[in-house]
């Protein structure tokens, strides 16, 4: 094999067989030892035995054909080859890095669904049985408006849109995903709490904590109680204090998730066609398979 011109195969097979049995964990040895200083120390930073340590180290170097330390009695010290090799080292283990980031990043893009909703409650309600189901998929979520959901959709980019109605178009898939009533939840000496119901002209005027980030609940509250004051709470966290401790009348859901909540309150009904709305799961009929397989999961159960 040493006649390359004769023989131009036999100059790849060595070079081949030369490297053949380097591995990833070789280089991160040799850098731990330039890190180190030490045989002992790099061999209990990769968890490995000093003397398992030392054969590995060995080995690189003979398949590197090329002596990396100069040893002494009771030390180890790069030379100028080992100093050269640790620097390419690096370069390949920063590379490899790479590569895995890369690869850790385009996994969690798909196992991440995208969601449109027009309102909290649906979007927990899907967020729980998916969970239950796809423990390992990813919510990325926004609170829309109906016609941003509908061409999200359409578009593409976004994976499931939430909307309080069907979206009547072919390429749209639309499944039922759950009904929410609205009540309100007042202290037990409040004028409200004796009332076995109460319409939206009951309560327009009266001053309500609420909760921003509530989608088309929201506008309904404005839009059905204009003579109402609302003390707009962002932290759900804080809004849930506020409602516990203070004397303010707040909104209430009948979802499952909510019903433990402030147990001390008179839970009213609100007697009006707006306070019930049903919510609609809608993707694209060309969906990518997993997104294809959540809606035909949600929508049979």
């Amino acid at each position: 094999c040493n006649h390359e011109v004769q023989f131009p195969s036999c100059k790849l097979l060595y070079m081949k067989r030369k490297v053949t049995f380097m591995d990833i964990n070789q280089l991160r040895q040799l850098e731990a030892l330039a890190q180190h200083g030490t045989m002992s120390a790099a061999a209990n930073a990769c968890n490995l035995s000093q003397s398992a340590f030392s054969r590995s180290i060995q080995r690189l170097e003979s398949e590197l054909g090329a002596q990396l330390f100069d040893r002494q009695k009771n030390s180890v010290h790069l030379n100028e080859t080992g100093r050269a090799a640790v620097a390419h080292a690096r370069s390949v283990l920063r590379e490899i890095q790479l590569l895995q980031d890369a690869v850790d990043e385009a996994q969690r893009r798909a196992r991440t669904l995208r969601v449109g909703t027009c309102a909290p409650a649906p979007l927990w309600n899907l967020t729980a049985r998916i969970v239950e189901r796809f423990p390992s998929d990813v919510f990325n979520s926004e609170m829309l408006g109906e016609e941003e959901i509908e061409r999200r959709v359409l578009d593409g980019s976004i994976d499931f849109g939430i909307s309080q109605k069907p979206f009547l178009l072919p390429v749209i898939a639309n499944a039922r995903l759950m009904t929410e009533t609205l009540s309100i939840a007042v202290p037990a000496n409040h004028p409200l709490a004796g009332h076995p119901y109460v319409t939206f002209e009951d309560i327009d005027g009266v001053d309500f904590l609420l909760l921003e980030d509530i989608g088309i609940w929201h506008d309904m509250h404005k839009r059905l109680m204009p003579h109402s004051h609302f003390v707009i709470q962002k932290d759900r966290e804080v809004f849930t204090q506020l409602a516990e401790a203070g004397t303010m009348p707040v909104f209430v859901t009948d979802i499952p998730m909510q019903r433990g909540l402030l147990p001390d309150r008179v839970r009213i009904p609100i007697d009006h066609p707006a306070a019930t709305k049903t919510f609609y799961l809608l993707v694209r009929e060309d969906a990518a398979p997993r997104v294809r397989e959540i809606f035909d999961w949600i929508a049979q159960t």
